[in-house]
Protein backbone atom coordinates (compact mmCIF):
# COMPACT_ATOMS: atom_id res chain seq x y z
CA UNK A 1 0.00 0.00 0.00
CA UNK A 2 1.69 3.71 -1.25
CA UNK A 3 2.64 5.99 1.42
CA UNK A 4 3.67 9.54 1.99
CA UNK A 5 5.75 12.52 0.71
CA UNK A 6 7.71 15.21 3.03
CA UNK A 7 8.01 15.74 6.81
CA UNK A 8 4.24 16.55 7.28
CA UNK A 9 2.89 14.89 4.42
CA UNK A 10 5.19 11.77 4.97
CA UNK A 11 3.93 12.54 8.79
CA UNK A 12 0.52 11.77 8.32
CA UNK A 13 0.45 9.53 5.30
CA UNK A 14 4.00 7.57 5.70
CA UNK A 15 2.23 5.15 8.36
CA UNK A 16 -0.84 4.87 6.24
CA UNK A 17 0.94 2.68 2.87
CA UNK A 18 1.21 6.03 0.63
CA UNK A 19 4.56 6.96 0.87
CA UNK A 20 6.63 3.75 -1.18
CA UNK A 21 4.58 5.16 -4.65
CA UNK A 22 4.78 8.69 -4.10
CA UNK A 23 8.47 8.50 -2.98
CA UNK A 24 9.09 6.40 -6.88
CA UNK A 25 7.06 8.99 -8.53
CA UNK A 26 8.25 12.59 -6.94
CA UNK A 27 11.64 10.94 -6.40
CA UNK A 28 13.22 11.18 -10.02
CA UNK A 29 11.91 14.84 -10.76
CA UNK A 30 13.09 16.31 -7.39
CA UNK A 31 16.55 14.89 -8.56
CA UNK A 32 16.34 16.38 -11.86
CA UNK A 33 15.66 19.96 -10.45
CA UNK A 34 18.38 22.06 -10.38
CA UNK A 35 19.95 22.28 -6.62
CA UNK A 36 18.29 25.33 -5.24
CA UNK A 37 20.80 28.14 -3.51
CA UNK A 38 20.94 28.56 0.35
CA UNK A 39 18.90 31.19 2.37
CA UNK A 40 22.11 31.99 3.71
CA UNK A 41 23.37 35.13 2.92
CA UNK A 42 26.81 34.62 1.03
CA UNK A 43 29.43 37.39 0.64
CA UNK A 44 30.92 37.93 -2.71
CA UNK A 45 32.93 40.42 -4.52
CA UNK A 46 30.03 41.90 -6.47
CA UNK A 47 28.17 42.38 -3.36
CA UNK A 48 26.60 46.01 -2.73
CA UNK A 49 28.93 46.10 0.12
CA UNK A 50 32.04 44.77 -2.18
CA UNK A 51 31.32 47.49 -4.63
CA UNK A 52 31.51 50.47 -2.08
CA UNK A 53 34.96 49.07 -1.16
CA UNK A 54 36.59 50.73 -4.53
CA UNK A 55 39.71 49.85 -5.68
CA UNK A 56 42.39 47.55 -4.26
CA UNK A 57 45.45 48.30 -3.43
CA UNK A 58 48.67 45.52 -4.09
CA UNK A 59 49.97 43.74 -1.88
CA UNK A 60 46.71 43.62 0.48
CA UNK A 61 43.45 41.67 0.49
CA UNK A 62 39.87 41.05 0.96
CA UNK A 63 37.75 39.57 3.94
CA UNK A 64 34.19 39.94 3.33
CA UNK A 65 31.37 37.46 5.37
CA UNK A 66 27.68 37.74 6.43
CA UNK A 67 26.02 38.11 9.82
CA UNK A 68 22.69 35.48 10.55
CA UNK A 69 21.03 34.41 13.75
CA UNK A 70 20.16 30.77 14.54
CA UNK A 71 17.78 30.09 11.73
CA UNK A 72 19.77 31.90 9.27
CA UNK A 73 18.07 34.90 8.74
CA UNK A 74 20.59 38.12 8.17
CA UNK A 75 21.30 40.28 11.12
CA UNK A 76 21.06 43.79 9.41
CA UNK A 77 23.39 46.74 11.22
CA UNK A 78 25.51 44.30 13.42
CA UNK A 79 28.83 46.11 13.86
CA UNK A 80 32.20 43.89 12.90
CA UNK A 81 35.37 45.44 14.31
CA UNK A 82 38.88 43.66 12.08
CA UNK A 83 41.76 43.64 14.31
CA UNK A 84 45.24 42.20 13.00
CA UNK A 85 48.07 42.54 16.28
CA UNK A 86 49.26 45.46 16.53
CA UNK A 87 47.56 47.33 13.62
CA UNK A 88 44.57 49.77 14.29
CA UNK A 89 41.11 48.52 14.28
CA UNK A 90 39.48 48.40 11.36
CA UNK A 91 35.52 48.44 11.40
CA UNK A 92 32.33 48.27 9.50
CA UNK A 93 28.13 47.98 9.62
CA UNK A 94 26.27 44.61 8.20
CA UNK A 95 24.26 45.95 5.26
CA UNK A 96 20.05 45.28 4.87
CA UNK A 97 21.53 41.53 3.49
CA UNK A 98 23.41 40.56 6.77
CA UNK A 99 27.26 41.12 4.46
CA UNK A 100 30.39 42.98 5.46
CA UNK A 101 33.45 43.69 3.38
CA UNK A 102 36.59 44.99 4.09
CA UNK A 103 39.33 46.18 1.74
CA UNK A 104 42.81 47.06 1.67
CA UNK A 105 43.54 44.71 4.14
CA UNK A 106 47.40 43.86 5.04
CA UNK A 107 47.76 40.31 4.79
CA UNK A 108 48.13 38.34 8.48
CA UNK A 109 46.48 36.65 10.96
CA UNK A 110 43.42 38.94 12.10
CA UNK A 111 40.48 38.57 14.10
CA UNK A 112 36.41 39.72 13.97
CA UNK A 113 34.28 40.97 16.70
CA UNK A 114 30.93 40.75 16.14
CA UNK A 115 28.27 42.65 18.44
CA UNK A 116 24.26 43.64 17.79
CA UNK A 117 21.94 44.41 19.61
CA UNK A 118 19.56 41.87 21.41
CA UNK A 119 22.43 39.16 20.16
CA UNK A 120 25.76 37.62 22.63
CA UNK A 121 28.88 38.69 20.86
CA UNK A 122 30.48 36.27 18.32
CA UNK A 123 34.08 36.03 17.29
CA UNK A 124 36.08 34.41 14.50
CA UNK A 125 39.61 34.24 12.92
CA UNK A 126 41.62 33.42 10.58
CA UNK A 127 44.96 34.08 8.21
CA UNK A 128 44.95 36.51 5.10
CA UNK A 129 47.41 35.96 1.98
CA UNK A 130 48.48 38.62 0.01
CA UNK A 131 46.22 39.24 -2.61
CA UNK A 132 43.52 36.60 -1.41
CA UNK A 133 39.64 37.55 -1.29
CA UNK A 134 39.25 35.51 2.02
CA UNK A 135 34.88 34.50 2.65
CA UNK A 136 34.62 34.02 6.07
CA UNK A 137 31.81 31.49 6.87
CA UNK A 138 28.19 32.98 8.25
CA UNK A 139 28.63 34.10 11.50
CA UNK A 140 25.74 32.97 13.86
CA UNK A 141 24.52 35.13 16.60
CA UNK A 142 22.36 33.67 19.34
CA UNK A 143 20.38 35.94 21.43
CA UNK A 144 22.00 37.62 24.42
CA UNK A 145 21.56 35.34 27.62
CA UNK A 146 19.72 38.05 29.57
CA UNK A 147 17.08 38.58 26.92
CA UNK A 148 16.56 34.80 26.47
CA UNK A 149 15.99 34.16 30.23
CA UNK A 150 14.25 37.55 31.14
CA UNK A 151 11.86 37.85 27.78
CA UNK A 152 11.51 34.38 25.99
CA UNK A 153 10.30 31.60 27.58
CA UNK A 154 10.39 28.07 25.94
CA UNK A 155 6.63 28.18 25.74
CA UNK A 156 6.93 31.57 23.74
CA UNK A 157 9.87 29.95 21.60
CA UNK A 158 8.22 27.12 20.86
CA UNK A 159 4.79 29.03 19.35
CA UNK A 160 7.13 31.39 17.33
CA UNK A 161 9.04 28.03 16.28
CA UNK A 162 6.02 26.64 15.42
CA UNK A 163 4.08 29.00 13.39
CA UNK A 164 7.28 29.17 11.64
CA UNK A 165 7.16 25.38 10.85
CA UNK A 166 3.60 25.63 9.96
CA UNK A 167 4.56 27.61 6.80
CA UNK A 168 7.18 25.01 5.47
CA UNK A 169 5.89 23.57 2.35
CA UNK A 170 7.89 21.82 -0.83
CA UNK A 171 8.07 23.95 -3.71
CA UNK A 172 5.25 26.27 -2.41
CA UNK A 173 2.80 23.20 -2.03
CA UNK A 174 3.60 20.19 -0.59
CA UNK A 175 3.05 20.46 3.41
CA UNK A 176 6.43 19.88 5.45
CA UNK A 177 5.17 20.56 9.03
CA UNK A 178 6.60 17.74 10.53
CA UNK A 179 10.73 18.31 10.68
CA UNK A 180 13.01 21.22 12.65
CA UNK A 181 15.50 22.93 11.04
CA UNK A 182 16.53 24.43 14.27
CA UNK A 183 19.30 21.79 16.76
CA UNK A 184 17.69 23.42 19.90
CA UNK A 185 14.53 23.53 19.18
CA UNK A 186 11.95 23.99 21.90
CA UNK A 187 9.94 21.49 23.30
CA UNK A 188 6.41 21.50 21.59
CA UNK A 189 3.54 21.47 24.57
CA UNK A 190 0.93 19.09 24.35
CA UNK A 191 -1.65 21.38 22.80
CA UNK A 192 0.98 22.23 20.24
CA UNK A 193 1.29 18.65 19.17
CA UNK A 194 -2.60 18.14 18.81
CA UNK A 195 -2.53 21.54 16.81
CA UNK A 196 0.25 20.23 14.57
CA UNK A 197 -1.57 16.78 13.86
CA UNK A 198 -4.83 18.93 13.34
CA UNK A 199 -2.95 20.93 10.86
CA UNK A 200 -1.28 18.31 8.86
CA UNK A 201 -4.36 16.23 8.57
CA UNK A 202 -7.00 18.65 7.34
CA UNK A 203 -4.27 20.14 4.70
CA UNK A 204 -6.25 20.02 1.58
CA UNK A 205 -2.77 18.86 -0.28
CA UNK A 206 -2.91 15.37 2.77
CA UNK A 207 -6.70 15.25 1.44
CA UNK A 208 -6.17 15.62 -2.20
CA UNK A 209 -3.08 12.00 -1.99
CA UNK A 210 -5.43 10.35 0.18
CA UNK A 211 -7.85 10.84 -2.52
CA UNK A 212 -5.05 10.09 -5.64
CA UNK A 213 -4.59 7.22 -3.32
CA UNK A 214 -7.59 5.78 -3.35
CA UNK A 215 -8.09 6.41 -6.97
CA UNK A 216 -5.02 4.00 -7.64
CA UNK A 217 -6.43 1.53 -5.59
CA UNK A 218 -9.51 1.50 -6.84
CA UNK A 219 -7.66 1.01 -10.65
CA UNK A 220 -5.93 -1.74 -9.63
CA UNK A 221 -8.50 -3.37 -8.08
CA UNK A 222 -6.41 -3.28 -4.44
CA UNK A 223 -8.83 -4.09 -1.65
CA UNK A 224 -11.21 -6.38 -4.03
CA UNK A 225 -13.75 -6.82 -1.27
CA UNK A 226 -14.47 -3.02 -1.34
CA UNK A 227 -16.10 -3.52 -4.75
CA UNK A 228 -15.89 -1.17 -7.74
CA UNK A 229 -17.82 2.32 -8.16
CA UNK A 230 -18.27 5.19 -5.85
CA UNK A 231 -19.07 2.64 -3.26
CA UNK A 232 -15.95 1.02 -3.46
CA UNK A 233 -14.24 4.31 -4.37
CA UNK A 234 -15.70 5.83 -1.21
CA UNK A 235 -14.82 2.54 1.45
CA UNK A 236 -11.32 2.94 -0.42
CA UNK A 237 -10.73 6.53 0.69
CA UNK A 238 -12.12 6.43 4.34
CA UNK A 239 -9.85 3.61 4.91
CA UNK A 240 -6.96 5.55 3.18
CA UNK A 241 -7.95 8.32 5.05
CA UNK A 242 -8.80 6.69 8.91
CA UNK A 243 -4.77 5.31 8.49
CA UNK A 244 -4.14 9.20 8.32
CA UNK A 245 -5.81 10.06 11.47
CA UNK A 246 -5.21 7.14 13.61
CA UNK A 247 -1.65 7.56 12.85
CA UNK A 248 -1.12 10.95 12.85
CA UNK A 249 -3.14 11.84 16.16
CA UNK A 250 -1.75 8.56 17.87
CA UNK A 251 1.82 8.29 16.64
CA UNK A 252 2.33 12.59 16.75
CA UNK A 253 0.12 13.66 19.30
CA UNK A 254 -1.58 10.98 21.80
CA UNK A 255 1.38 9.02 23.03
CA UNK A 256 4.22 11.74 22.26
CA UNK A 257 2.13 14.01 25.15
CA UNK A 258 1.79 10.84 27.32
CA UNK A 259 5.36 9.84 26.59
CA UNK A 260 6.93 13.49 26.17
CA UNK A 261 8.74 12.58 23.39
CA UNK A 262 9.15 15.39 20.04
CA UNK A 263 6.92 13.92 17.16
CA UNK A 264 9.54 16.42 14.54
CA UNK A 265 12.41 14.75 12.63
CA UNK A 266 15.12 17.28 13.86
CA UNK A 267 17.10 18.07 10.53
CA UNK A 268 21.05 17.44 10.73
CA UNK A 269 22.37 19.13 7.85
CA UNK A 270 25.86 18.53 8.93
CA UNK A 271 28.41 15.36 9.17
CA UNK A 272 29.26 13.11 6.30
CA UNK A 273 26.80 11.84 4.18
CA UNK A 274 27.39 8.14 5.91
CA UNK A 275 26.75 9.24 9.55
CA UNK A 276 23.75 11.56 7.92
CA UNK A 277 21.74 8.57 6.04
CA UNK A 278 22.78 6.30 9.30
CA UNK A 279 21.31 9.05 11.41
CA UNK A 280 18.22 9.95 9.24
CA UNK A 281 17.38 5.75 8.78
CA UNK A 282 17.61 5.64 12.62
CA UNK A 283 15.24 8.49 13.32
CA UNK A 284 12.19 5.97 13.18
CA UNK A 285 13.76 4.14 16.41
CA UNK A 286 14.94 6.68 18.56
CA UNK A 287 13.86 10.67 18.80
CA UNK A 288 14.07 13.56 20.85
CA UNK A 289 12.44 13.57 23.99
CA UNK A 290 11.00 17.17 25.58
CA UNK A 291 14.01 16.98 27.47
CA UNK A 292 16.16 17.53 24.84
CA UNK A 293 17.55 13.52 24.74
CA UNK A 294 17.73 11.00 22.45
CA UNK A 295 15.50 8.33 23.02
CA UNK A 296 13.99 5.19 21.84
CA UNK A 297 11.05 6.44 19.70
CA UNK A 298 7.93 4.58 21.46
CA UNK A 299 5.83 7.45 19.63
CA UNK A 300 6.51 6.35 16.27
CA UNK A 301 6.67 2.72 16.54
CA UNK A 302 3.51 2.70 18.69
CA UNK A 303 1.78 4.94 16.61
CA UNK A 304 2.48 2.48 13.38
CA UNK A 305 1.44 -0.75 15.20
CA UNK A 306 -1.27 0.64 16.54
CA UNK A 307 -2.70 2.34 13.49
CA UNK A 308 -2.11 -0.70 11.61
CA UNK A 309 -4.31 -2.79 13.82
CA UNK A 310 -7.00 -0.64 13.97
CA UNK A 311 -7.13 -1.06 10.28
CA UNK A 312 -8.94 -4.62 10.90
CA UNK A 313 -11.96 -2.78 12.03
CA UNK A 314 -12.33 -1.38 8.58
CA UNK A 315 -10.73 -3.19 5.72
CA UNK A 316 -12.35 -6.38 3.73
CA UNK A 317 -12.68 -9.55 6.03
CA UNK A 318 -9.56 -10.87 3.27
CA UNK A 319 -7.30 -8.14 4.30
CA UNK A 320 -7.47 -8.71 8.06
CA UNK A 321 -5.54 -10.51 10.59
CA UNK A 322 -2.27 -10.38 12.51
CA UNK A 323 -0.74 -11.00 9.07
CA UNK A 324 -1.81 -7.95 7.76
CA UNK A 325 -1.33 -6.13 10.83
CA UNK A 326 2.63 -6.97 11.12
CA UNK A 327 2.61 -6.34 6.76
CA UNK A 328 0.86 -3.02 7.29
CA UNK A 329 3.25 -1.71 10.38
CA UNK A 330 6.65 -2.88 8.46
CA UNK A 331 5.02 -0.72 5.31
CA UNK A 332 4.96 2.15 8.01
CA UNK A 333 8.53 1.53 9.28
CA UNK A 334 9.72 1.42 5.54
CA UNK A 335 8.27 4.32 4.69
CA UNK A 336 9.48 6.08 7.54
CA UNK A 337 12.97 5.95 7.39
CA UNK A 338 12.46 6.47 3.95
CA UNK A 339 10.67 9.74 4.63
CA UNK A 340 13.74 10.77 6.61
CA UNK A 341 16.16 9.80 4.62
CA UNK A 342 14.28 12.35 1.81
CA UNK A 343 14.04 14.91 4.39
CA UNK A 344 17.84 15.15 5.30
CA UNK A 345 19.31 14.94 1.34
CA UNK A 346 16.62 16.33 -0.77
CA UNK A 347 13.44 17.87 0.95
CA UNK A 348 14.93 20.84 2.33
CA UNK A 349 16.36 22.53 -0.86
CA UNK A 350 13.01 22.30 -1.98
CA UNK A 351 10.80 23.66 1.34
CA UNK A 352 9.75 27.49 1.09
CA UNK A 353 10.13 29.36 4.29
CA UNK A 354 12.66 27.03 5.94
CA UNK A 355 15.35 28.18 8.18
CA UNK A 356 18.58 26.94 7.39
CA UNK A 357 20.49 24.98 10.04
CA UNK A 358 23.88 27.38 9.98
CA UNK A 359 26.79 26.04 12.37
CA UNK A 360 28.07 28.18 14.89
CA UNK A 361 31.24 30.56 13.87
CA UNK A 362 34.40 29.55 15.60
CA UNK A 363 34.21 31.89 18.48
CA UNK A 364 30.72 30.87 19.44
Amino acid sequence: MPNSLTGTLFRPLRRSGILLWLTLAFSVPVFAQVRQPSTVPQATASSPAAQRAGSQSAGTGIIMGAVVDKTGAAVAGARIELTRGDRPAQETVADATGQFFFANVAPGPFRLAVTAQGFAAQTASGVLHAGESFTAPPIAMRLATVVTEVHVSPAEEAKVELHAEEQQRVLGVVPNFYVTYVPDAAPLAPRQKFQLAWKATIDPVTIAVVGATAGFEQATNYYSGYGQGAQGYGKRFGATYANVLTSTFIGDAVLPSLLKQDPRYFYRGKGSKRSRLLYALGYTFFCKGDNGRYEPNYSELGGIFISSGIGNAYYPSTDRGVGRTFQGALIGIAGSSAANVLEEFIVSKFTSRAPQNVPSSSGS
